[in-house]
């Protein structure tokens, strides 16, 4: 029992790891700026 709660564990930590590097990793200014609404998309 103890086996598939450390199991868990480790795949939650896992998870949360991946999903953090995946938010906060990348580019180091953020996110690009917005593009005007009023320009026509092509």
């Amino acid at each position: 029992m103890v086996l598939i709660l450390l199991e868990a564990l480790a795949a939650l930590v896992i998870l949360v790891l991946i999903v953090w590097w995946t938010m906060f990793s990348g580019r180091k200014g953020g996110e690009l700026e917005a593009e005007d609404d009023d320009q026509p998309s092509r």
